[in-house]
Order: C-alpha cells, then sequence, then structure tokens
C-alpha cells in the first residue's frame, strides 16, 4: 500500500490523543477530578493506536514470504 493512508491515520490519532491530552489537564485544573483519569486513558489509548497504524504500515512495506 502507499505511505499516505498510514501516515494520515496515524498523524491523526495522535493529533486527537494530544487534544484529549491537553483536555484532562485542563479538567484537572478546573477542578473535574472525576472525568480526568478518563479522558487520560483515551488519550494514551489514541498514542498507542497511532504506534501501532505505525507498525502496521512497516510490515506491510516487508517483502511478504510464501
Amino acid at each position: 500500500m502507499t505511505r499516505a493512508p498510514f501516515v494520515a491515520m496515524s498523524a491523526a490519532t495522535a493529533a486527537l490523543g494530544t487534544a484529549l491530552g491537553s483536555l484532562a489537564l485542563q479538567l484537572r485544573a478546573d477542578g473535574y477530578e472525576q472525568y480526568v483519569e478518563s479522558v487520560a486513558t483515551f488519550s494514551v489509548l489514541m498514542y498507542v493506536t497511532a504506534a501501532l497504524v505505525m507498525v502496521t504500515w512497516v510490515r506491510d512495506g516487508r517483502p511478504h514470504a510464501n
């Protein structure tokens, strides 16, 4: 496959992870402690997803052995 779908998907999920991390920090600053853990967990999940998309891209680019 081409590089574009993997890079775009990884960048989008990493950007979402960053936005959610910022939201978690803002929620903590505003005193909404009950929501911080779930938002922070989802932020980490987005970073892991972005990393897995890049691993998939690297594995897809390798020659296939039959």
